[in-house]
């Protein structure tokens, strides 16, 4: 398989831009103090629904929206329940995440095998041309150039932004910001919302751009569970968080690669290489929070970080 380097680092850009959204989305719901355990139902139901609507209006914009407002809805049903109502955030993110997958095949039937529309590539001029630099950043769709956009904004907004001051510190002591005459709830509310917009960016970046069409199954299914690794993976950084996301491209494009290379061995296999490597690296960088003798451990440990310390933690103050 002969294919440039240049190519290949732009199929790791455009495969990994909806793990970015979702990541990133993940990344800024957890800072708050809340975990999301239904991104990979949402992702299907966003996926879904970004493709319905794309198919009945004829344009990508409106399932863009589409996708996003279903994953405010998601992610606002969890905030109701798991933050004001106080119950577990890890149980109603699992419930949501198998009752949205039901949803996203049973309401997508109609649509399923169906052609819609799809975003397509917008070529910077001038700038798509350029040796190496041109395919790699400059020759994508829409939606993979806000995925190279969002990680230094929500990175900057996270760490120089007086609002992402607030809301790293509700994360670690929603009680001691409610002294200070925050609200807490609201806080977590407003950012598990905005992760869950993020988070239906990407379904329909996989519907409507990486992988058009909607059917059974998708394609994207697992990828939520990723999503969630992702942000451990980059212990609650943004940047971090990405880095592991195009690591996670760069897995998938070998993947196609070595089953072209090596055809003799079953497809299924490739698919599947990406998922326990992931794992492998999360045992890796826990492990190496407690062995930094070598140069290697602590490189590893670079990836490494602390939870929020009310992670899923429920607390009284309104």
């Amino acid at each position: 398989m002969d294919v440039s380097l240049p190519v290949l680092a732009a199929g790791v850009a455009a495969t990994s831009a909806p793990l970015i959204f979702a990541a990133l989305g993940e990344t800024l719901t957890e800072k708050g103090g809340v975990i999301n355990l239904s991104l990979d139902g949402t992702i299907l139901l966003s996926a879904m629904t970004g493709f319905a609507a794309a198919s009945a209006t004829g344009s990508v914009w409106p399932g863009f929206i589409a996708a996003a407002a279903t994953g405010m809805a998601v992610a606002l049903i969890l905030a109701l329940i798991g933050v004001w109502l106080g119950q577990s955030q890890v149980a109603v993110g699992f419930a949501l995440t198998f009752l949205c997958r039901d949803l996203a095949y049973f309401l997508g039937t109609p649509y399923s095998r169906t052609p819609g529309p799809q975003m397509l590539r917008a070529p910077v001029p001038g700038l798509s041309d350029l040796p190496v630099i041109g395919p790699v950043f400059f020759d994508h769709s829409l939606i993979v150039y806000a995925s190279f956009l969002i990680i230094p904004l929500l990175w900057y907004f996270m760490f120089f932004t007086r609002q992402g001051l607030v809301l790293r510190a509700v994360g670690e002591n929603p009680e001691g910001c409610w002294a200070r005459g925050i609200r807490p709830r609201l806080t977590q509310t407003i950012y598990t919302v905005a992760g869950g917009a993020f988070v239906g960016l990407a379904g329909a970046a996989y519907s409507l751009a990486v992988k058009p069409g909607w059917g059974r199954p998708q394609g994207c299914e697992g990828i939520g569970w990723i999503a969630l690794a992702l942000v451990i993976f980059g212990g609650w950084h943004p940047l971090r968080v990405a880095l592991g996301a195009y690591i996670f491209g760069i897995l998938q494009i070998s993947g196609i690669i070595l089953q072209d290379l090596f055809p003799t061995i079953p497809s299924q296999i490739f698919q599947v290489a990406p998922f326990p490597l992931m794992i492998f690296t999360l045992v890796l960088i826990h492990l190496s929070r407690n062995v930094r003798s070598t140069t290697g451990s602590r490189l590893l440990a670079l990836l490494s970080g602390t939870p929020p310390l009310a992670l899923g933690r429920s607390h009284k103050q309104q």
